[in-house]
């Protein structure tokens, strides 16, 4: 398959929490499992059934454990096990700034590599 992505994506061991901002209903935080993350986007695993297009509010906790606060929007879903999906989503609004943390990183694991 040909790649898509704009940027190389990088693996974080990290969780962050999602509330979906655009429903009537309670936000419920909900924890993830990062698989990859790159200066554009997001790739998770979860056990909650999130929406396409949606949006939701993101604190990302990142290698230096600093958080990141976003909003990303699900531009993916695959079903994986049961009760498990697999997803990708865009950030929608990250600062330059935030953006930079994520690609000082992926500069630093290539140099690792």
């Amino acid at each position: 398959m040909e790649e898509r992505r704009k940027n190389r994506r990088m693996e974080l061991s990290a969780k962050i929490l999602v509330k979906r901002l655009d429903a009537d209903n309670e936000p419920k935080e909900v924890n993830i499992d990062v698989m990859d993350v790159s200066k554009t986007g997001v790739g998770f695993m979860c056990a909650e059934k999130l929406e396409i297009g949606a949006v939701y509010e993101v604190f990302l906790t990142i290698w230096t454990k600093e958080v990141l606060h976003c909003f990303i929007q699900i531009i993916r879903i695959e079903m994986k096990e049961e009760n498990q999906f697999s997803y990708g989503a865009i950030f929608i609004g990250m600062t330059e700034a935030e953006a930079s943390r994520i690609e000082t990183y992926d500069t630093i694991e290539k140099m690792d590599a």
